[in-house]
């Protein structure tokens, strides 16, 4: 119901969102008035009281977009349209394209670091958790490494946003490993399976010849 809502909802008064957990859907309150024929101001409010589903539904569909058309096909109405969601309810949530793209790469951020914490619980397997995740793809976490690295073709808040990601998987492969060119050798390994599983070349027992080499070395 709320999907179609925000049509006629002026531009000063259209808050960015943020990034945040998704609740469930907000459902019709029996005996309440219908929010469709309500005011401007009316249903705001009601919006405003479950806006994350629907910003990650938005941020879902921009970087399905772009991924499957670039930059240039990822524009607000194919976004709404994506999500399922009136241009009124995107502009609701998301002032701007710039917004979208902020969105973006402030879900990845909070990815990375989920992925990081992962990592570090895995306590001596750190460097093996990150060899067994490097090849996962259609992951959170891949879907949106794959839209900033769509934006960074030509946005260097995204470049940057990639360097962080990178320098953070080394930063920690490099305190566990001890050895900075180790943890390199590591990262790229991890590189070179991702390539191999997101493009149909990975062999099942590909991880385990990483492993037996690693066994070998003491790792």
């Amino acid at each position: 119901m709320l999907d179609s809502l925000g049509d006629d909802v002026p531009p000063s008064a259209q808050p960015l969102g943020t990034v945040g957990s998704s609740p469930h859907r907000l459902g019709p309150v029996p005996g309440a008035p219908s929010v469709s024929w309500a005011p401007p101001s009316i249903r705001l409010r009601v919006m405003a009281r479950n806006p994350t589903a629907t910003k990650e539904k938005l941020l879902d569909a921009f970087d399905t977009l772009l991924d499957e058309h670039g930059t240039a096909g990822a524009t607000l109405d194919a976004v709404a349209a994506k999500a399922g969601v009136s241009k009124g309810g995107l502009l609701y949530h998301f002032g701007s394209k710039a917004a979208l793209i902020d969105g973006s790469l402030e879900r990845l951020d909070q990815l990375v670091g989920e992925d990081i914490e992962a990592m570090k619980a895995a306590g001596k397997r750190l460097h093996y958790y990150y060899l067994e995740t490097s090849a996962e793809v259609g992951t959170p976490l891949d879907r949106s490494l794959i839209a900033a690295g769509c934006l960074a073709l030509e946005n260097e808040e995204a470049k940057a946003a990639l360097r962080r990601t990178r320098e953070a998987w080394f930063n920690l492969l490099n305190d566990h490993l001890g050895d900075a060119d180790l943890a390199m050798t590591i990262q790229l390994i991890g590189d070179g399976m991702y390539f191999n599983q997101n493009f149909g070349l990975s062999q099942d027992e590909a991880l385990d010849h990483v492993k037996r080499v690693l066994t070998r070395l003491g790792l």
